[in-house]
């Protein structure tokens, strides 16, 4: 039977695609080269946060979240869901300052969120170094595990009967028509999605995307450690180089009792090795904010590609003049896990001629001129 859409991409932001497609009533191929929960999704922290580096990011990450919060009574123990928060901690006046104008934006928006001083930031933290100039609590901000989400998307969701799944199939062009396959076998639909990240460049090569490696690694069981996702307000700035090797604190306490640590963002290379110098300036920093981290045991390390975007926002709908007929949900960076939710809301309101929850236009794929058959940006 003819799938009416093909989802190449099994990570999260395909399988909540599919689902969402399914869920208005259509029959779904999902192929992916790898398995579901894959590529990205498996090398990334699962951390749902509302960020405001433009209006748009706030807008898509705001809904996400509240997406998230409304499926989290869905979810198994195993999918690890936590509504820890996150905890931006401002190492000095400049970044405290940073942390009040952050507060005030999302408090405009309706995101809920809490000033710490000093002492507060102290007592809700213990193990972050003394010093620190306060913190920003964001309460509902969460965790979850997104690669078995993905899985139960596809398998387990409401309209997941709808969906076959085929895994290990490498998919190696695409049409307005259907999806052809390494072996040659031509797998025709009505309509097409593109959202396997940066493999989605073999396919669409105009996408104006490029791979950010991040390096991740996991500690030993120490229940209670940290309550929060604990980033720096350096963060921000760190995580929009656009060139050459950065690090951040990023910590998060995972429910198995684990301590999750980051991060780190590489644009030269494409190697996935762990680089041993680069994982070593990355623990460097995160002990400058904990320092009893030292004393921790590390038992794993690995690494992983963002697909970003040049303006840092992901390209959600028709992917224009380049691949006419074939529709794009990719270039989320960091932000897939959080955004996969809206971003299927977003995609199939495109599709299936429906109300959007919010404006999808800051999103779409023609705001790059590359995509149209020329290389400027349209503005």
């Amino acid at each position: 039977m003819i799938a009416d859409a093909i989802v190449v991409g099994a990570g999260i932001v395909g399988a909540a695609c599919a689902a969402q497609l399914a869920a208005q009533g259509l029959r779904v191929d999902v192929i992916d080269a790898q398995h579901i929960g894959g590529g990205a999704t498996a090398a990334g922290m699962g951390h749902l946060v509302v960020m405001n580096d433009s209006p748009a990011e706030l807008a898509l990450t705001r809904y996400a979240r509240a997406l998230w919060l409304e499926l989290a009574p869905q979810l198994r123990p195993r999918d690890a869901f936590a509504r820890c928060g996150t905890l931006w901690v401002a190492a000095d006046e400049e970044e405290w300052a940073a942390a009040q104008a952050m507060h005030a934006a999302f408090a405009a928006q309706q995101v809920a969120g809490e000033l710490l001083d000093a002492a507060a930031l102290r007592a809700c933290e213990p193990v972050l170094v003394p010093g620190m100039a306060g913190g920003l609590r964001i309460v509902d901000d969460s965790i979850v595990y997104a690669p078995t989400v993905a899985q139960w998307l596809l398998e387990a969701s409401p309209g997941a009967a709808k969906i076959r799944v085929r895994c290990n199939t490498e998919a190696v062009a695409v049409d307005a028509h259907g999806v052809t396959l390494a072996n040659g076998e031509r797998v025709p639909a009505a309509q097409v999605v593109v959202a396997n990240g940066m493999g989605a460049q073999r396919l669409v090569p105009a996408l104006p995307l490029q791979p950010k490696k991040g390096h991740l690694l996991v500690t030993d069981r120490y229940p209670g450690f940290i309550r929060h996702q604990l980033l720096e307000l350096g963060y921000i700035k760190s995580a929009h180089h656009a060139a050459g090797t950065s690090v951040a604190f990023n910590a998060q306490p995972r429910p198995t009792g684990q301590l999750l640590l980051g991060s780190s963002r590489q644009f030269d290379t494409t190697d996935p090795a762990v680089e041993l110098p680069v994982l070593a300036q990355m623990l460097r920093r995160a002990a400058r904010y904990l320092p009893s981290l030292p004393s921790l045991n590390g038992i794993r390390a690995w690494t992983g590609f963002r697909a970003a975007s040049p303006d840092g926002l992901p390209l959600i709908g028709p992917a224009g003049d380049a691949t006419p007929g074939v529709w794009l949900a990719v270039g989320h960076e960091g932000l897939g896990v959080t955004t996969s939710l809206a971003t299927a809301q977003l995609l199939a309101a495109q599709m299936l001629h429906m109300a959007a929850p919010i404006p999808y236009e800051p999103y779409l794929p023609q705001r790059f001129a590359a995509l149209n058959g020329v290389t400027e940006r349209v503005q």
